[in-house]
């Protein structure tokens, strides 16, 4: 009996398992995403918005219990204010509608605009407020909300003449200059400020605002005004929103006003100003400031004061140190003065591109409006007008110390290590300290290879030395300079690449900077900044557990060496996660909550316990939990997929087979949920590097810009083998094959594997990887190659045009790992192309490049469907037209997931083929026809 109530459940569950649907493109747009999420500063709600399909997204607001409080459509980029008492948000326009009205080429001006919604969370009072710009509100105080509302005066319905002599007056009505005064006064006048108490809903409007800002704390409004009609005055004014005065800081005809800021008190205001209405093109700034009880602001700076050869910049941005008795600001040099008067047959456009200067053209072509604004940081001490300049053309980075307190700052410049940049990737720099009372400068360090920084206090600079794979601290008052981790392994430690190994980063400063905490592979260490002296604080490494701190104040600027640390935990060999408490007093580790998930996103309310995080796995999306800091009574406060239940959907497992070169690797395993042991299975390979850490993580069904969607192919039967790979400096390709081939094999071995039916896909890396292979090996029947890399020796010299940088350090020092020039290492180069071996190619290819790329030169994808053409291998080429290193757009994005799930089906599961692949898309149908019918078996 027990028998067949057993073989009935199996029935039962086979059947139901049998019943699910299987995911199609169409079911992409029903998807849902949760953005933006956050919990209120007294733990009381938390607010999040759901995306469906990448349209139109649903704001949802609940209460720690998990109650639902609010919801609202077309609503996002939701907010608390400080006190927790109310939630912002911005409604959109239904997206059909906005596609719609582009359709009949409806105008910029008439198209709808977002709204501005309030709720009220004590009472559920909804207040929404149509045709915001865009709003404000202070960090630290909650009575009040800034919005802007359009400027621009409604035009009159203009009189239709009847006849010659009714068309005479009404030009006579609206002479020409008005009709420009009225345009120029639309464009140029600003917005009105509303500013509303959110309490009583008390609004007072202020006109022809141009910008605004609140301080931090002190509950004042600082704003600028243009003028009614740019002939009267307009200027910077501040509100006290609690005695509501109105203080008048300058007034000018045509100013323009940059850089507002308060300090944290709001006592104290800067401030630059334009003052100049001609256009000449060496911009007159002044800097100001204000200082609470002042009738006026006061003049700091002009051109006439400035420095020699420098000037107040405009693009500079204006501080207050913490105790507010310094102002920092930024000075430019004069800019390159164009001649005006040269019309385009006079104007000569040449690249002078030059072998000793320090940085590259087409990094320079790329900098050019950096470097139009770019400043150098300066202070003046309010108490004495003292002015230092910190920054400089020989030293022109700077660190501020201590949050402005600090008497000494940072600098440093890589100018003279520019070239070598070109080929080592990495950068050195030389760091030197400056005095900001007095301006004396000392030499730090010379020829750093990587960043230094301050710490909290800034009694020290300190970082990573990697060509020592060291941690060092540099004494900004005694000049010593101490290698705290010498000797010790905090690199790195399965750095395969032909560089220096990376750090495993810090944790931060104990108060005081008593304490620098530091991360090796699995924990966490104290050291004593002046003499090296360590400690370890958690005991990892047996467990192969990683620890790593988790910042729950956003504010936190120390350390708390008492009390207790929240720590993120990490198990390598499960890939389990979750999080633990460090007791500091006692030094015990409590583990607080661990499992078979991907645990992140954690935040915690900043005046209360509660906190939220998500878990999740391959199953499970990443829902938002709330608990408190114990993690025992945690509830799921959302449910963005109900309808994933109805699909047949997969699971996810580790899998360990050798290399051919010894070494053990895991990889990734992904199968159907309906997934049947004695079948056989077509298998998907998709790699880049190392993925097996990412087990837990779970997959969208989503158009994906270069890669397979997991959960949507294993919905469709598709068995999914992601391996990691270990690299050999030298041979990349061949360690690529050394690592995936075996992986593979032995997946054949254990019996639910098709061999005839496997399939490789990859993109970048992946993509040049994968076109390695497929010259080496036959057991793939397709693959697609994304944006790749056939020949390594034109690749080298090629340029990665989004960053205008040389892509030789690729080859030379990091992911192509070839570990030199083409000079040095020929023989490296050519075995790594897989343009000399195309003619061995017998697996039908997909290939991807779009003509903008700026990572990998899109000449790459034509030479090697060129070299396959020429040899008549079966192959497509996509490229979707200006789009980068993958498509962006979401009707692209769409095109490709379509195109790829046929291609692999047409050769793994014996789908008919679709038109595109039978003819192509001829280019007179190009946007028209997309060729994604299929066509009858017969027709193959």
């Amino acid at each position: 009996m027990k028998f067949f109530l057993s073989l009935l459940l199996l029935l039962l569950c086979f059947s139901i398992t049998a019943q699910k649907k299987t995911l199609d493109h169409k079911d992409f747009e029903i998807w849902n995403v949760i953005q933006n999420r956050s919990i209120a500063s007294d733990g009381n709600h938390v607010i999040y918005q759901l995306t469906k399909g990448e349209k139109d997204s649903w704001l949802k607001i609940k209460s720690a219990k998990g109650e639902s409080v609010f919801e609202h459509e077309r609503a996002e980029r939701g907010r608390f204010t400080d006190d927790g008492n109310f939630a912002l948000f911005t409604i959109k326009p239904w997206k059909d509608d906005v596609v719609e009205l582009k359709r009949k080429k409806t105008k910029k001006n008439k198209m709808p605009k977002d709204t501005l919604g309030i709720v009220n969370l004590q009472t559920k009072a909804l207040t929404k407020i149509a045709n915001v710009k865009s709003y404000k509100t202070p960090l630290k105080w909650s009575t009040h909300i800034g919005y802007l509302l359009d400027a621009t005066p409604k035009k009159k319905k203009e009189e239709k003449p009847k006849t010659k002599k009714d068309t005479l007056k009404v030009e006579d009505k609206k002479p020409k200059e008005e009709k420009k005064k009225i345009k120029k006064v639309g464009k140029d006048t600003g917005y009105h400020l509303v500013l509303r108490e959110l309490a009583t809903g008390k609004q007072d409007t202020i006109k022809f605002v141009k910008d605004y800002t609140f301080a931090k704390k002190g509950k004042k409004l600082a704003y600028t005004t243009t003028g009614k009609d740019l002939e009267t005055d307009g200027g910077v004014y501040i509100l006290d929103l609690e005695s509501n005065q109105l203080t008048e800081l300058y007034t000018a005809k045509k100013a323009k006003y940059y850089q507002l800021s308060f300090s944290e008190t709001g006592k104290n205001f800067g401030f630059i100003v334009d003052a100049d209405t001609t256009k000449v093109q060496v911009r007159p700034n002044e800097l100001y400031n204000w200082k609470q009880g002042q009738a006026t602001a006061t003049k700091q700076l002009d051109a006439a004061t400035a420095p020699s050869g420098y000037r107040v910049s405009s693009d500079g941005s204006i501080a207050f140190s913490k105790d507010e008795s310094k102002l920092y600001f930024g000075l430019a040099r004069p800019p390159v003065v164009k001649d005006t008067t040269l019309i385009d047959e006079e104007i000569v456009n040449v690249e002078v591109w030059t072998y000793d200067e320090p940085t590259l053209y087409t990094i320079q072509e790329l900098q050019v409006k950096n470097d139009q604004k770019k400043s150098y940081s300066t202070v003046i001490d309010l108490s004495t007008n003292r002015l230092t300049q910190i920054g400089s053309l020989e030293y022109p980075n700077a660190i501020i110390g201590n949050e402005g307190n600090a008497n000494s700052a940072l600098i440093n410049t890589d100018l003279p290590y520019k070239i070598e940049q070109q080929w080592e990737g990495g950068t050195r720099r030389d760091y030197a300290i400056v005095n900001v009372n007095t301006g004396a400068t000392k030499d730090a360090v010379k020829a750093f290879p990587g960043n230094l920084r301050l710490s909290p206090k800034g009694d020290y600079a300190y970082g990573y030395h990697f060509s020592d794979s060291t941690w060092v601290t540099y004494n900004v008052s005694t000049s010593k300079y101490t290698k705290l981790t010498d000797g010790k392994v905090f690199y790195n430690e399965l750095n395969d690449a032909p560089r220096h190994p990376w750090s495993y980063g810090s944790a931060g400063w104990t108060k005081n900077d008593k304490a620098l905490i530091l991360y090796d592979r699995y924990d966490l260490w104290r050291f004593n900044p002046e003499t090296g002296e360590s400690k370890r604080l958690t005991n990892g490494r047996p467990s192969k557990t990683v620890y790593r701190y988790t910042r729950l104040d956003n504010e936190e600027r120390f350390l708390n060496s008492t009390g207790t640390w929240m720590l993120s935990t990490f198990n390598e060999d499960t890939k389990n996660s979750g999080y633990a408490e460090l007791n500091m007093n006692n030094g015990k580790l409590k583990t607080l909550i661990s499992g078979p998930y991907r645990y992140a996103r954690l935040m915690k309310a900043q005046k209360d316990d509660g906190l939220i995080f998500t878990r999740e796995s391959f199953i499970e999306y990443p829902e938002i939990r709330y608990s408190d800091g114990s993690f025992k009574n945690e509830k799921v406060l959302s449910n963005a997929n109900p309808q994933q239940k109805d699909y047949n959907w997969g699971t996810s497992e580790l899998v360990k087979w050798n290399s051919l070169d010894g070494i053990e690797l895991t990889g990734m395993l992904i199968k159907p949920e309906n997934f049947d042991p004695n079948k056989k299975y077509p298998l998907l390979v998709n790699f880049y590097e190392r993925s097996s850490d990412g087990l837990h993580r779970h997959r969208n069904p989503n158009p994906g810009r270069s890669s397979i969607n997991y959960s949507f192919y294993t919905s469709r039967g598709y068995v999914i083998f992601n391996p990691d790979v270990h690299y050999r400096v030298g041979y990349p390709g061949e360690s690529a094959y050394n690592c995936v081939i075996p992986g593979v094999t032995s997946l054949i071995e254990k019996g639910y594997i098709d061999k005839d039916n496997i399939g490789v896909q990859g993109h970048s890396w992946g993509g040049y990887q994968i076109a390695y292979l497929v010259t080496k090996t036959d057991i793939f029947k397709a693959a697609e190659s994304g944006a790749p890399v056939p020949n390594m020796i034109s690749a080298y010299g090629g340029i990665r045009w989004w960053t205008g940088l040389s892509r030789q350090f690729q080859y030379e020092h990091t992911q192509s790992r070839i570990g030199g020039t083409p000079w040095q290492y020929p023989q490296r180069y050519i075995e790594n192309s897989p343009i000399f071996n195309i003619d061995k190619i017998n697996t039908p290819l997909l290939i991807m490049h779009n003509d903008a790329d700026g990572h990998v030169p899109w000449y790459q994808g034509i030479e090697f469907f060129m070299s396959l053409r020429r040899l008549q291998k079966p192959s497509w080429f996509l490229n979707y037209n200006g789009e980068p290193h993958w498509p962006l757009k979401l009707q692209n994005r769409k095109d490709f997931n379509i195109r790829l799930a046929q291609f692999f089906d047409y050769y793994l599961k014996g789908e008919p083929m679709p038109v595109w692949m039978k003819r192509g898309v001829p280019a007179i149908e190009k946007g028209i026809n997309q060729g994604y019918e299929l066509t009858s078996k017969d027709q193959n």
